[in-house]
């Protein structure tokens, strides 16, 4: 079986919120913030974004307990 996966990077900028689903689901909201200089017709330019992440499931409970304001 072939697992989907997706890769984010950047700082974690809002604290994080960690609740648990009625059906028992745990989830760990927070805004990552990325930042970076990209090229683009031969100039340099700053590129950078917030998203909001919404990490759930009890295997993703043990990554997110370490994530604070500033991790990366």
């Amino acid at each position: 079986m072939s697992a989907n996966r997706l890769v984010l990077s950047g700082t974690v900028c809002r604290e994080p919120i960690r609740k648990v689903s009625p059906a028992g689901i745990p989830h760990c909201q927070f805004v990552l913030e990325h930042r970076s200089q990209q090229q683009e017709a031969g100039l340099t330019r700053q590129a950078w974004c917030r998203m909001p992440v919404v990490a759930s499931g009890q295997t993703i409970q043990t990554i997110t307990r370490s994530i604070t304001v500033g991790s990366q």
